[in-house]
């Protein structure tokens, strides 16, 4: 018999009545008596699983009373309706077939487990109730970002993953090589022979794909990447990992005010595409992870978004009857209290815009007052930056001329710079790290929770 999704069931359970239907699926669970035992069973198609009730009719009874939770079995049986019940259907069995039972070894019990715990088996904690709504929400919400863009007539770009241009001039860049570590080739004033490598160059895995989301959006007017991204910074916070996936809109004919309207629009539709389809999960994180999290997501839905410049941020910062850890400067960064701060004070999702261009990139707009580029962050509550962009420099003089002041190898980017010169246009684009989303979505407050298997200082497992 042809299997049956649960997902299938939770959706037509009222049209399946007293049919036979056939499942298969893991155990979450296994009680009982001498008589009859029930099954809990999910087969991961949701987050809501199924009962199963067995009797000693079948021949393997005894085996079945016996399992451990994680064991696979294939289950067919009459779907029944229990409306008087608190699960409104359940599955009466006349056929269990075991296909793999798990020993005592099997780590996860129907118990709580921390989520350190669980990290360390990060192969098994899908199969867990938080890390099973996680990536239910993580998935959804990847499909709402790809939905967006393409009805809204953005190109797909795939950019590359292995570049010799360093899009943030940061030096977090993870360096390839072919070269042999033993036996290194030198030229003769001493240095690595990169002649010698695959590229014939230094080449690294790339930390961004704005540079060649410009390129193709100067060709196709809106366009999108949604890839991961690298970064080496030896950083232990809760917020960073060394591998990461990014969103990167780059937008033709567009300034800034286009850019935040864009932003606003997109994070709203994903918002609200999560709330509509991950409902079950959100209830969930809601009662387990993150108590206020589904009202805090349906605000966001229905809020407008304030728009300050940094320099009007920075006067409210330092009006507050508050302590600072760090004090605010003008010209100066905002730290993550502060963030905490302006939202709280205008009470919603607040855009951070025209930033002192002292501390922003060398390919962003300069605005007329020569002090601050047309870059904007988005300071969201609950999370603080969720997304950065700017307006870029289409004049080829001006980011040439930003490139010298800020010690930029322009030789690595002459190509990005030409653009300039052929066919440029007003244009902008913003970033997103999408695992910085998931935890706004889910409520879990450590990156490494967002993502399947994560990749930080000292932990490459699996």
């Amino acid at each position: 018999m042809k299997k049956t999704d649960i997902k299938v069931l939770h959706e037509s359970f009222s049209t399946l009545g007293d049919k036979t239907i056939t499942v298969a699926g893991w155990v979450r669970s296994v009680r009982g008596n001498k008589n009859f035992g029930f099954i809990d069973l999910n087969d991961g198609t949701s987050f809501n699983g199924v009962q199963v009730i067995f009797n000693n009719n079948l021949s393997n009874f005894n085996e079945i009373s016996k399992l451990n939770a994680g064991s696979s079995l294939m289950v067919t049986g009459v779907l029944v309706l229990t409306p008087q019940n608190k699960q409104p259907f359940e599955i009466q069995a006349t056929e269990v077939t075991i296909i793999n039972a798990t020993t005592d070894e099997y780590p996860l019990q129907k118990k709580h487990h921390s989520v350190e715990f669980l990290r360390e088996i990060a192969y098994l904690r899908p199969r867990s109730n938080l890390f099973r709504a996680v990536f239910r929400v993580r998935s959804i919400a990847a499909y709402a970002i790809h939905k967006y863009f393409q009805d809204n007539g953005y190109m797909y770009v795939h950019t590359p993953l292995i570049t010799t241009t360093d899009c943030e001039g940061s030096d977090q860049m993870f360096k390839i090589t072919t070269l042999n570590f033993g036996d290194l080739p030198y030229t003769k004033d001493g240095n690595v022979d990169l002649s010698r490598d695959l590229f014939g160059k230094q080449s690294y895995i790339t930390g961004s794909g704005q540079l060649h989301g410009e390129a193709f959006a100067l060709a196709y007017s809106k366009i999108y990447t949604f890839g991961p991204t690298f970064r080496t910074e030896n950083s232990n916070t809760k917020t960073h990992a060394n591998e990461f996936w990014m969103i990167e809109p780059e937008i033709a004919f567009c300034d800034l005010d286009g850019l935040m309207d864009i932003e606003e629009e997109m994070l709203k539709f994903v918002v609200k595409y999560v709330l509509d389809n991950c409902s079950s999960e959100i209830e969930f994180l809601d009662k387990f992870v993150s108590n206020g999290l589904k009202e805090k997501l349906v605000k966001l839905v229905t809020s407008n978004f304030t728009r300050i410049d940094h320099a009007e941020v920075i006067k409210i910062l330092k009006k507050a009857d508050v302590e600072w850890e760090f004090e605010p400067t003008d010209g100066g960064d905002i730290a993550k209290e502060h963030e905490k701060y302006i939202t709280e004070y205008f009470g919603g999702p607040v855009f951070i815009k025209n930033w002192p261009k002292d501390i922003k990139a060398y390919y962003m707009k300069v605005n007329a007052d020569g002090k601050t580029v047309a870059a904007v962050d988005l300071e969201v509550p609950g999370a603080g930056e969720l997304m950065g962009g700017s307006q870029r420099e289409e004049d080829y003089d001006k980011i040439l001329e930003r490139c010298n002041q800020m010690g930029v190898d322009t030789s690595a980017i002459d190509w990005y710079l030409n653009l300039r010169k052929f066919g440029t246009c007003v244009h902008s684009g913003f970033g997103m790290g999408f695992e910085r989303l998931v935890m706004y979505l889910t409520g879990v407050d450590n990156i490494r929770d967002s993502i399947p298997f994560p990749r930080t200082p000292k932990n490459c497992q699996y």
